[in-house]
């Protein structure tokens, strides 16, 4: 059904306006952004890409067929790219890492867009304020293709005391595997090597994550 034929207080302006964004549906709030009329395109365009994660994943072309035209699919990956600020802004203010879940928040939506797995190294200070977060590998993470030392490369040079390991798994399913384990030990013994402890490896795969170390998994007790 096109938006204009819903009555005047079941279109999603109105909904949103009274009742708040949480309200509206996936292919409500598609169609807010992007001007698209007919609420089934929206749906069909979330339902064809599995989610906001397929979207932010699609290319141009294939999202301006989706969506109806480049404009609204324009509008779309603005809307995308708005979320993904508002996600970084805490990055330029140096904030504090106090849990598993600042940093995973911090890079999951970047990781999300990803379609191949990527390594990132987060830097942080004395008192666990983020310095950087170092982007040192992309393509298949195992322990036969890593050099470990890249893996402090930038820690090293910001003079870090610790650091945070991510990876992405493309799969969507964060579950580690006996490769992500054995790196991790690896890290973890070259850290203690450079005085810079290695606090946490996580795995980041579809809006989920699973810390290594509450796990028990690559670290000693």
């Amino acid at each position: 059904m096109r938006i204009r034929e819903l009555p005047a207080d079941a279109q999603p302006a109105q909904r949103i306006a009274a009742a708040g964004p949480a309200a509206l549906s996936d292919a409500e709030l598609l169609a807010l952004v992007s001007g698209q009329q007919d609420l089934a395109v929206c749906q069909d365009a979330l339902t064809t890409y599995q989610g906001w994660v397929g979207l932010l994943r699609a290319d141009d072309r294939a999202l301006a067929v989706a969506i109806g035209t480049a404009r609204k699919a324009a509008a779309v990956r603005a809307a995308l790219e708005i979320g993904r600020r508002l996600v970084q802004e805490r990055e330029d203010t140096r904030f504090q890492v106090r849990s598993p879940a600042d940093i995973a928040k911090l890079l999951m939506v970047d990781m999300l867009a990803l379609d191949q797995e990527e390594l990132w190294v987060a830097c942080l200070d004395t008192k666990n304020r983020l310095l950087k977060i170092a982007k040192v590998y992309r393509g298949s993470v195992n322990t036969a293709q890593i050099r470990v030392g890249e893996v402090f490369k930038d820690a090293v040079r910001l003079n870090a005391t610790s650091v945070i390991i991510a990876h992405n798994h493309p799969s969507l399913d964060p579950t580690p595997s006996p490769e992500d384990i054995l790196l991790t030990r690896q890290i973890v013994e070259a850290g203690k090597l450079l005085d810079i402890e290695a606090l946490d490896h996580l795995v980041v795969a579809g809006g989920r994550y699973v810390s290594l170390r509450e796990r028990g998994l690559g670290f000693s007790s």
